[in-house]
């Protein structure tokens, strides 16, 4: 077409073409290549253009790093408080209150114990909505049962003196209990009515995964909760016989990461995969996310997962995948004004790869990536923003940052 009208017109031509270079430029300028150079585990083919490998993009705003703690103690959640300091979990069985500039002005003991061998300890934590006036908690753990170990949900009420919790009760056991110390989840995110979301892990062993698609067992969920522990009524598996009617979604892995889209107010997740295929889910109700009969990843031993499938009919496809994997564990949405560029951002704590993932979303599809503090060589487990319209982050190593506007 375009040589026809150079044949018949070559000012149109020329001007057509002059635009065509432009559009070029404009989209090279905006889009650099994918920030994942290493070859992939599988040569397995994403379901739809920009699945994984998206262009990178980088922040323009000019930020400031600090590392304003290093003496937490194995941190594994970090939630904001209304007067804008932290609340934070340790792997080993303890909270404490940190303040946005890294002091540690409380420390929370007298927990119920925590199993702490392999991936177990005191995981998420998270404050009712009503928190400025009712003072509760929620969290999870790895309990020792009987017949092995599983994902305790546990609520309480913070002390006046801010150093214990109070009438603390257990409101949910994710079940079977599995002897093995792996992959128990967990998020917790509270809805729009006050009801959790959280997510709960598969415990990994081969005896025991495909429990992640049996409607009949927790783990391996997204499961819908109210704050005595009862299945929010109404869910998509209420009326399924013999299913668990908390479930709200299922088939995964092991998802370390759940936050609320502000914009659109749907559930995103993410989740570790084998050996790749670490996903970015949006959580929708009575959807099968696939493990361990769809993946993207591998067996650690190289072998396929299962009969190697990566698209099946009535199994939902991850936004976002990556191969390599970056160990995704908590997420948070950036939902300040301060840097805006980052406004509607999805942020996600690279464990295995240490760096922090920053994901640009537009109509629910990733269309830029960035990776941020990738110098530091640390595992980031947990995120949250701030107040101040900063970025904090904690590490495995027991650091705390700050990434803020200059």
């Amino acid at each position: 077409m375009i040589r026809s009208t150079y044949n018949k017109a070559p000012a149109i031509c020329a001007t057509l073409l002059a635009s065509v270079f432009a559009l070029s430029s404009y989209a090279q300028n905006k889009s650099l290549p994918p920030v994942e150079t290493q070859a992939a585990n599988t040569k397995y083919k994403p379901a739809f253009a920009g699945q994984t490998r998206i262009g990178g993009v980088k922040t323009k705003t000019p930020l400031s790093v600090s590392l304003i703690s290093k003496t937490l103690e194995h941190p594994w959640a970090i939630c904001t408080l209304p007067d804008g300091r932290f609340l934070i979990t340790q792997k080993m069985g303890t909270m404490c209150i940190v303040t946005a500039a890294g002091k540690t002005v409380k420390t929370i003991t007298g927990l119920p114990a925590v199993v702490t061998d392999g991936q177990g300890g005191l995981l998420d934590v998270n404050i009712d909505p009503q928190f400025a006036t009712n003072k509760m908690i929620y969290w999870d753990y790895s309990e020792q049962t009987a017949g092995g170990t599983l994902l305790a949900i546990a609520k309480g009420k913070l002390s006046a003196d801010e150093s214990k919790i109070e009438n603390i009760q257990v409101i949910y056991r994710a079940t079977p209990a599995y002897k093995g110390a792996l992959q128990f989840g967990s998020r917790i995110v509270f809805d729009k009515s006050g009801n959790l979301f959280v997510t709960t892990g598969e415990r990994s062993g081969a005896d025991i995964r495909m429990k992640a698609q049996a409607l009949d067992a927790a783990i391996g969920k997204v499961i819908h909760i109210t704050k005595t522990g009862k299945p929010v009524p109404g869910g998509p598996f209420a009326n399924t016989p013999n299913a668990r009617p908390e479930i709200y979604a299922y088939g995964l892995r092991s998802p370390e990461g759940l936050a609320m889209n502000p914009v659109t107010g749907e559930l995103w997740e993410s989740e570790f995969g084998p050996r790749g295929g670490d996903e970015i889910n949006i959580i929708r109700p009575g959807k099968n996310y696939g493990w361990p009969v769809v993946t993207y990843g591998l067996e650690y031993s190289g072998e396929k997962v299962g009969d190697g499938i990566q698209q099946k009919e009535g199994v939902q496809q991850p936004v976002y995948y990556w191969d390599p994997v970056v160990s995704p564990s908590g997420i948070v949405f950036y939902n300040s004004n301060v840097i805006p560029e980052w406004k509607g951002n999805l942020f996600v704590g690279g464990l295995s790869s240490m760096h922090i993932v920053r994901l640009v979303i537009k109509n629910n599809k990733v269309v830029g990536e960035e990776r941020l503090l990738r110098s530091e060589n640390e595992r980031f487990r947990a995120l949250a923003v701030g107040k101040d319209g900063a970025l904090y982050a904690v590490t495995d190593s027991g650091k705390f940052y700050r990434v803020a506007k200059k």
